[in-house]
């Protein structure tokens, strides 16, 4: 039997197409180099533009066969889905703002999804894609890919085996440099927005969207609770800036613990700093994506300690994610990559009609996503109304 789950459940690596994600997309060739890493994807047809020609060209760039890059969505999901050895699986990693719609066609045409955060712009679209994913018995999976990181998961084992005792306090943030800078926001050269930039497009907060989900979900995804309340303040600390560059507020979360988060990219100096610190009643994790190979672990009645990938006491949720053997670095990449193939056991399995590991299947899913967009509504209207305790809550 092989050692790859998706060949030993379907004898073949699963068929991907794109949508999204061309030239000069930094995130796309991050979704195409995380479906490659561990063998389990076959990259067969895409949309690779919104210009049905530049989508054409750069398919054959990138491999795809002449007849399997498309012009538009629409043409290839109908075009694949009658067709003999057809797609198996569609990612998407378009502007938010056609999330909802794509998403909603693969799912119609009978493919299992994968999809770049926030899920949705609006959370109306949010709660109706959620429950077209539930209705239709397909995978989706969101790739907020700092659940893929090995030391994550440690945490979030740790976190569900009570190391931690009850949880208490959370303290997360996202911290950027990359708009600090007065002219660091702009428009594309002809004047236009960039769909970043257009509220109808990006949604209704840039750092939210962003990054701030990002925070949010990993809050969540490591102490296993929901939010439930939020007291937020939302806005620009740039002057004259149009759009949110900064995020700050205090959080409730269902079993009665408190916390704090903060996003922004308007740090100057700061590159990619996301870091979360959990307290409960035995002890404290603290983990920074920056040194993402570490987690401190200081439990209350002990001298603190220091989790590495594959080092002593990995837990099998984290083991499963490292690829190489201790004192090696993994990062952006591996994590990315753990996302799509969690993703690729879960889905082969269903298309077999076997079970998938447990362990795989703790992959961002549509009512994290739905989660997600609550939140950052939720956040944007507390701001609204002078930083009042809004409910994050939502029936899923």
């Amino acid at each position: 039997m092989s050692d790859n789950p998706v060949i030993s459940a379907l004898g073949r690596k699963l068929r991907l197409g794109v949508i999204g994600g061309g030239p000069g997309s930094f995130i796309g060739a991050m979704h195409r180099a995380a479906a490659r890493l561990d063998d389990r994807y076959e990259l067969v047809a895409g949309v690779l533009s919104s210009n049905p020609d530049r989508s054409k060209t750069f398919g054959a760039d990138i491999g795809i066969s002449a007849d399997r890059a498309y012009g538009s969505a629409g043409e290839m999901l109908s075009s694949e889905a009658g067709r003999e050895g057809g797609i198996d699986v569609c990612a998407i990693m378009t502007p938010n703002d056609s999330h909802f719609e794509y998403c909603s066609l693969a799912l119609d045409a009978g493919f299992d999804v994968i999809c770049d955060k926030p899920m949705t712009n609006t959370l109306d679209e949010a709660i109706a894609l959620h429950k077209k994913v539930v209705k239709s018995d397909r995978i989706f999976c969101l790739t907020h890919n700092y659940t893929g990181y090995p030391m994550v998961r440690q945490a979030r084992a740790m976190v569900a085996d009570g190391q931690l005792g009850d949880i208490r306090m959370i303290q997360v943030e996202y911290v950027q440099g990359g708009n600090a800078a007065d002219d660091a926001v702009q428009a594309n050269e002809d004047g236009s927005l960039s769909w970043r930039l257009d509220p109808e497009r990006g949604g209704p907060s840039l750092v939210l969207g962003d990054i701030g989900t990002h925070a949010h979900n990993l809050a969540c995804f490591i102490s296993g609770l929901e939010l439930t309340q939020i007291a937020a303040q939302v806005g620009t600390v740039v002057p004259d800036r149009k759009v949110h560059d900064v995020a700050g507020a205090l959080l409730r979360f269902d079993n009665g613990a408190v916390g704090n988060l903060w996003a922004t990219q308007a740090a100057a100096g700061v590159e990619n700093c996301l870091r979360i610190r959990i307290s409960g009643s035995l002890g404290t994790i603290e983990w920074w994506q920056e040194t993402p190979a570490q987690m401190a672990f200081r439990p209350l009645d002990g001298p603190a300690q220091m989790r590495t990938n594959n080092g002593p006491g990995t837990l099998p949720a984290a083991a499963r994610a490292c690829r190489i053997v201790s004192g090696h670095p993994e990062g952006f990449h591996e994590g990315f990559a753990n996302i799509y193939s969690d993703a690729a056991e879960a889905v082969s399995a269903r298309i077999a009609g076997t079970k998938a590991d447990p362990l795989a299947l703790d992959f961002p899913n549509s009512a994290d996503g739905a989660r997600g967009v609550a939140f950052a509504h939720a956040a944007v209207t507390s701001s609204k109304d002078n930083s009042a305790w809004t409910d994050c809550r939502i029936e899923l």
